[in-house]
């Protein structure tokens, strides 16, 4: 900018010669910049559209045209500007959830409150939480009611309020009087410190709208030279040519696709649903099939135990006890459940020791000097004496069943029932009306529960008593097909969300092994969130794909006209910038 001003004021005083130095001079580091990137590119096998801006400005410097050279190293200089400023509005969303961690907590200590780091809280420990504050990490509320704003998790702005003994999460706002929590389990673990991680995660992505914009790349350029070319042989006027090189600088690809692709994804972080990069962004919206798993997803995640058959000499609650204490040294929501029964009927602990886990099959371990073995039926018949589907005799289909073996015998079974969600079969609905056209139940419990639920549901197919692996080949399978998503929670589901088109968590809280490996989070388990995201997603690539058809268009035009020697090569710098904020306008619609 410096150097346009400088050669203007230099030129209106009739100094022509020290004026084309100053418009070189200017034009020469912005090439030299862009150079560098296009090598970068070039060694990593990547053809980008760069090499058409540097074209132009190489070409209007070699015929002498160093004012064009000078307004293209502006527009386009001044285009990475303005997509720094986009990419900064687009990501509000998402840097607003980094700017709310708390750093220190107010931590009972006896009777005496003292300030601590978080990294000093543990589970147990008691918190006071002041009005106003973040609350900084998961727990249960020790005081009678709470009222807090969860737009952070939720997106949803409404004031929620909590009774003793309901859940809190971290990230959520004290809205009212102060109030005590009890901490669940560490900051670093928490639910708002994981979200916090895989934004950042995120945000370090890169997204694939170059890709997308580099498809185009060469056939562009071939178009590009082609036009310049016929344009200088017909007319003999160089200069003509390389006004179709200075109109044909593809700033509507470089610049609006990736606004439009960040947008997309900070629109659906308000919403609630974190997606990790662009091209999950850009997967999701290809999406065709759902893979499900049951627990956590079609259902609460939160069974309760409602029957326990044990076999002779066993006392079925001592059987709940050593199970839950051997369960505490697992994830899965079953587990979490058995824990939970066993802490409501006062049952002591004891901690558990030489803890062996197939990932949602089962676990075994010692407990008070004892080996125990839960899990599937088929799992703990395989590895002790005695069989669990002799016990099984009218057992409700919508039941889970956890089989207890202890020093290699059975002792019994537990039977568990977890409701269907309210949301689901409307979320089952609402996904054909985005274009998936099959559904397929995944799930690592029994058949008939699956299969029970399948048919409430309407699902196409159901599959149930599945391995990790197992559910990893039906995902693999279904991809095969056509483009994918898996939705699930648990440990279990890590494997089959990495191999998924698309990987969807349930809630950032759940195991940090599918969270992680999972593409998209829902930031809290609400299934018509998961909607949302793929309507935005819809949006967001019709929105970047407009982004490139108006401006290749309008590009195109511009370039005939330059052709036809009524363009010259300043005036069509100028009409590409038009170009460049009209695409780049027309991307931020995504955020809407």
């Amino acid at each position: 900018m410096a150097g346009l001003a400088g050669g203007t004021i230099t030129w209106l005083y009739g100094s022509e010669t020290w004026a084309d130095r100053t418009w070189f001079t200017a034009t020469v580091p912005v090439l030299i910049a862009l150079a560098i990137e296009i090598v970068t590119s070039l060694r990593k096998g990547e053809v980008g559209l760069d090499l058409v801006a540097a074209f132009s400005m190489t070409a209007a410097l070699a015929f002498g045209e160093p004012l064009a050279a000078n307004v293209v190293a502006l527009m386009y200089s001044g285009g990475q500007l303005l997509e720094s400023y986009a990419e900064g509005r687009a990501r509000r969303e998402m840097t607003a959830l980094l700017g709310r961690v708390a750093h220190t907590a107010m931590r009972y200590t006896g009777e005496a409150l003292e300030e601590v780091p978080l990294s000093e809280i543990r589970a147990g420990d008691r918190i006071l939480v002041r009005h106003g504050e973040v609350v900084p990490v998961d727990g249960t509320l020790a005081s009678e009611a709470a009222a807090l704003d969860q737009s952070s998790l939720t997106g949803e702005s409404a004031k929620v309020d909590k009774a003793s003994g309901d859940e809190i999460l971290s990230g959520s706002t004290n809205l009212g009087n102060a109030f005590d929590i009890i901490a669940t389990r560490p900051a670093a673990e928490s639910t708002y410190a994981n979200i916090v991680r895989l934004v950042q995660q995120a945000q370090a992505s890169k997204a694939p709208s170059v890709r997308i914009a580099d498809r185009y790349a060469v056939w562009f350029l071939v178009l590009t030279l082609l036009i310049a070319g016929v344009a200088w042989w017909l007319s003999g006027d160089r200069i003509r040519a390389l006004a179709v090189l200075v109109v044909a600088t593809p700033c509507p690809l470089i610049l609006a696709l990736p606004v439009a692709i960040i947008s997309g994804m900070s629109r659906s972080a308000k919403l609630g649903v974190l997606i990790k990069s662009g091209g999950a962004l850009e997967a999701l919206a290809k999406v065709r099939t759902a893979v499900l798993d049951k627990t956590g997803t079609l259902t609460y995640g939160q069974a309760r135990v409602i029957e326990m058959k044990t076999t002779e000499g066993w006392d079925g609650q001592e059987m709940l006890r050593l199970a839950a204490s051997l369960d505490q040294a697992s994830s899965h929501v079953i587990a979490e459940a058995l824990v939970g029964e066993a802490r409501r009927r006062g049952l002591p602990l004891s901690t558990p020791t030489d803890i062996s886990e197939a990932a949602g099959t089962g676990v075994t371990g010692v407990v008070d000097g004892c080996r125990v073995t839960i899990g599937g039926s088929r799992y703990v018949r395989d590895s002790s004496k005695g069989d669990p589907y002799a016990l099984r005799d009218g057992v409700p289909d919508d039941a889970a069943v956890v089989a207890v073996a202890v020093d290699g015998e059975l002792a019994g079974i537990i039977m568990l029932a977890d409701r269907i969600r309210p949301d689901a079969a409307a979320m089952l609905e609402a996904l054909h009306g985005v274009g998936v056209g099959r559904i397929v139940l995944a799930s690592g419990d029994r058949s008939d529960v699956v299969a029970a639920v399948a048919a409430k549901l309407g699902i196409d197919e159901a599959h149930g008593e599945l391995t990790p692996a197992q559910k990893v080949e039906i995902v693999r399978r279904e991809s095969f097909k056509e483009p994918t998503m898996m939705v699930g929670d648990g440990v279990n589901d890590a494997p089959a969300l990495a191999t998924a088109t698309v990987g969807i968590a349930m809630g950032a809280r759940g195991a940090a092994a599918s969270s992680e490996s999972a593409d998209v989070v829902l930031l809290v388990d609400r299934l018509d969130h998961l909607i949302k995201a793929i309507h935005t997603a819809h949006r967001t690539k019709r929105i970047a794909l407009q982004s490139v058809l108006i401006g290749l268009g309008l590009s195109v035009v511009a370039m005939l006209v330059a052709a036809a020697g009524y363009l010259p090569p300043v005036a069509g710098a100028f009409t590409q910038e038009l170009i460049d904020i009209a695409v780049i306008l027309n991307a931020l619609r995504a955020l809407r």
